[in-house]
């Protein structure tokens, strides 16, 4: 964090979309312009966009707003990190798990080796999206989580809501769209022994408002800003997510999937469309009929319905 600092302070101050001189950021800082300079040049590589204009100064290409550990904290009710430049928010939880409250929860501005599902990379640029973490520790043990990502899709769709925010799908099993491009992903991982509670790290990566431009992202993908109008406040939306989170691990922890299937299926991006079920040589094409209360997705073939919990989902023909 302390190597960092600087970058950190400089971004401070740029976040309000004004122009500022490389000589008066330094004499802010107690640095040379130079090293000025060579710090914008390792904001730019957290993926900010950040220019320059001689004889104006340093300038954000749009204002940015940054989170707020205090007002997150006033927010909810569990115990908070943010930490500003990270490897990645599960990493930090998982390396930990034991020493953390239930519920705790680690937010960042940017990843460096932020991941997906199946190791794959989910690309983190420095202060337009969302990187957010909770540890969970189910009694249940580990065969009680299935089915778990499903819960944690409804809450995060009906966070937004709360918010004003509609028109979010869920796919099967953890993602969240926008007109069929990926808005969201959610990472659960976990670990534990037969017979005792079970260790979950609850990852969410969502996109508010990354450049079109963006290097490293292999499939289509929408903004929050392409979906509502109204500016959305950072830290109101990250304290929603982590209150609507923590009410409905809670709520599982108590019924189930049973209060959770229709919700899911309501929010069902490719229900009553033909689709793909891919696993890995295998294809299953037939149409989407939701979940069953075991958390496994429903799709009509010419046998009948038939139910699977693993695989990924595409439309098909795509």
């Amino acid at each position: 964090m302390k190597e960092h600092s600087i970058k950190l302070s400089i971004l401070n101050t740029l976040a309000d979309g004004n122009f500022h001189s490389g000589e008066g950021l330094g004499e802010q800082l107690g640095i040379s312009r130079a090293a000025v300079s060579k710090h914008i040049k390792g904001i730019q590589a957290w993926g900010v966009d950040v220019f320059s204009v001689q004889g104006k100064g340093y300038k954000l290409a749009q204002p940015m707003q940054l989170l707020n550990q205090q007002r997150l904290q006033d927010k909810v009710n569990v115990p908070l990190a943010l930490i500003p430049v990270i490897d990645s928010t599960n990493q930090h939880l998982l390396e930990r798990i034991h020493s953390l409250e239930s519920g705790s929860v680690c937010l960042a501005e940017y990843q460096s080796q932020g991941r997906g599902r199946r190791g794959r990379e989910w690309v983190s640029p420095f202060g337009c999206n969302l990187y957010l973490s909770m540890y969970w520790r189910l009694e249940a043990g580990m065969a009680g989580a299935m089915g778990l990502s499903l819960v944690v899709g409804v809450a995060i769709v009906e966070a937004m809501e709360k918010l004003g925010i509609e028109g979010i799908k869920l796919k099967w099993p953890n993602d969240l769209y926008y007109q069929d491009k990926k808005l969201a992903g959610i990472l659960v991982e976990m670990s534990g022994q037969a017979g005792s509670a079970a260790h979950l790290v609850i990852g969410m990566g969502m996109n508010l408002r990354m450049a079109g431009d963006t290097q490293g992202i292999t499939q289509p993908w929408s903004c929050l800003s392409e979906v509502t109008e109204q500016d959305i406040d950072r830290n109101e939306l990250a304290a929603e997510l982590i209150n609507t989170l923590e009410n409905a691990l809670n709520e599982y922890e108590m019924s189930g999937m049973q209060g959770f299937v229709e919700r899911w299926n309501r929010l069902d991006n490719f229900l009553g469309r033909e689709i793909k079920l891919i696993m890995g040589n295998r294809e299953v094409s037939g149409v989407a009929r939701g979940i069953n209360e075991q958390g496994g997705v429903l799709i009509e073939t010419e046998q009948g319905i038939e139910t699977y919990i693993g695989g990924e989902i595409s439309l098909r023909g795509i």
